[in-house]
């Protein structure tokens, strides 16, 4: 659909690659082209398929600056029309109201199973130096060999959600952002679909479009020092929906009850107030008192939608004459589709798939969680991450990677236990040399426990037991619950050698400082000599007589 914008302006020649066409892949007429119907054919893609294409161009063309919603509805109509006779749709529109089309076409497309590809230019196609031929094979390969059921906007090797962007640079080629969603899909070498983030048709539902808009919608932008006065007349009727854009996170001034109450008494009588935020980047959150008097007055919270995407969400809800304004504005909340719903789906998903990928030493299915966008530090229910599970099964491996990749050795499950508490439970001493090594300690809790847990490995002669402790940086003459400490308990119940081993453990740690009661230290001496057992002390180790 040529409908407007740069890309053609002024353009008087039009080049058509010739190729031969199977003009089966063409299953019926254009749907309101009055003249003969040209074929234009692409050479064939890296998979084989050539992708046929008919033009339907608008006369006059129209100015993006000029386009109403009647003009919106118009394109989604000619959608419609042709439909069921092709796999997918490109637009080609200004780029100075594109995210605005771009938006009101993705509510208007209800039960959308096919591509829609908004796309333009920032220079014209006739100049030497343009965007327009990049952007517009690159909208019909991606429309013509994906199935992406979305209204989406494609600009400088880049897909975008159409009711995710805005445009943030007049004088460049790379001109829109989507600055709370991850691009769809990017057209480097190869194109790169990002399926995760493509949402799927959920409804048996018929393709249709709803062209009833409401136009009594509009944009007011706080800023310092607006008066009440301003505001009241900006939500006068015939006003019905407002998208209010706010400080920050979703503020407004809080000391301002002349300008709250105009809020009030306009959501009182039935407008529909969003609060989006003015920056970019973010969303709107009721963190703050600022931002709570907002919900208070009525206000909903727009979450990070843009304005261009909540202005044209506001304009399609009104204009469902059979919901009542209650129901309007929970269809309003309910298709947010917002970052943090994503996302919160995405980290509550991805750690038990994680996790059970961690126990088997699957780094390859870790590797495509991570490729996804999945963070690997997250934990599973019980707050135990990767790393816990890759810790207690002793993957060597698979703890180098996750260490490698961002995972922290400091986290803790719902026990207060790290990685480090697992490797040393279930005894693997290369996991533990590694956690260490990277940075791993016990807490403070964790070494207020060990004098006891030492104590019962001594009385049991548990000498793998004490050298995992020992390795994991445990103090072996911290005390135990009634005082003793691990040798003291060893010799006590007669564990000769596990009194030798640990003298010799400690032997190894130069910044140990060893208190024996001198009664020990000669029963020591005397069990080394009849064992004939060297006593070799590492020369920083200090052993000190009470």
């Amino acid at each position: 659909v040529f409908s407007c914008g740069t890309l053609a302006s002024r353009l008087s020649t039009t080049y058509v690659l010739g190729s031969s066409v199977d003009l089966r892949l063409i299953r019926g007429p254009l749907v309101g082209w009055t003249g003969a119907r040209p074929l234009f054919p692409l050479l064939m893609s890296k998979n084989n398929k050539r992708i046929v294409y008919t033009i339907l161009e608008y006369s006059p063309l129209l100015d993006s600056s000029n386009m109403t919603t009647d003009d919106w509805g118009r394109i989604g109509k000619d959608i419609e029309k042709n439909y069921e006779n092709y796999d997918g749709f490109v637009i080609l529109h200004g780029t100075d109201t594109m995210a605005y089309t771009a938006s009101a076409l993705s509510f208007m497309c209800e039960h959308l199973g096919k591509p829609i590809i908004l796309t333009g230019a920032q220079v014209p196609i006739y100049e030497m130096r343009n965007d327009g031929r990049g952007n517009l094979l690159g909208a019909l390969l991606i429309a013509g060999q994906f199935v992406i059921p979305e209204v989406c906007l494609y600009f400088y090797n880049k897909l975008y959600r159409g009711n995710r962007v805005t445009k943030v640079d007049a004088g460049s080629f790379n001109a829109f952002s989507s600055p709370n969603l991850a691009p769809l899909a990017t057209a480097e070498v190869d194109v790169t679909i990002n399926w995760d983030t493509v949402w799927r048709a959920n409804t048996t539902a018929k393709f249709q479009v709803s062209t009833e808009l409401n136009r009594n919608v509009g944009l007011l932008r706080l800023f310092p020092g607006i008066t009440a006065a301003t505001v009241r007349a900006f939500l006068q009727p015939p006003m019905e929906g407002v998208v209010l854009e706010t400080y920050g996170s979703g503020n407004a001034p809080d000391n301002r009850p002349d300008l709250l109450e105009e809020l009030k008494k306009a959501t009182d009588s039935g407008v529909i107030i969003i609060n989006c935020t003015q920056c970019l980047r973010g969303t709107v959150s009721t963190s703050y008192a600022t931002g709570k008097v907002l919900i208070d007055a009525g206000l909903i919270a727009g979450g990070d939608m843009t304005p261009e995407a909540a202005l044209s969400k506001l304009s399609y809800v009104l204009a469902k004459k059979e919901l009542d304004l209650e129901a309007k504005k929970k269809v309003g909340v309910s298709i947010l589709y917002c970052l943090q719903e994503l996302e919160a789906i995405r980290d509550a998903l991805t750690p038990p798939l994680a996790c059970a990928a961690a126990k088997i030493g699957d780094i390859e299915a870790l590797e495509a969680l991570k490729d996804m966008g999945s963070n690997l530090c997250l934990g599973d229910y019980d707050g135990r991450t990767p790393l816990h599970i890759a810790a207690c099964e002793g993957h060597l491996k698979l703890v180098q990677y996750l260490l490698s990749h961002g995972a922290t050795v400091y986290a803790k499950d719902r026990y207060g236990d790290t990685p480090l508490c697992n490797a040393v439970r279930f005894r693997h001493k290369e996991v533990v040399k590694l956690l260490r090594k990277t940075g791993a300690h016990f807490s403070r809790d964790k070494l207020e426990e060990a004098g006891t847990e030492l104590c019962s490995l001594a009385a049991s002669g548990d000498l793998e037991g004490l050298e995992i402790w020992s390795l994991a940086g445990a103090d072996l003459n911290r005390p135990g619950y009634d005082g003793q400490t691990a040798i003291e308990v060893a010799q006590a119940v007669g564990k000769k050698e596990t009194v030798a081993f640990l003298v010799q453990l400690m032997s190894k740690n130069p910044k140990v400082t060893t208190i024996f009661p001198s009664s020990y230290f000669t029963y020591l001496y005397f069990f080394c000599a009849k064992q004939q057992l060297q006593l070799s002390m590492h020369a920083s180790l200090t052993l000190r007589m009470v």
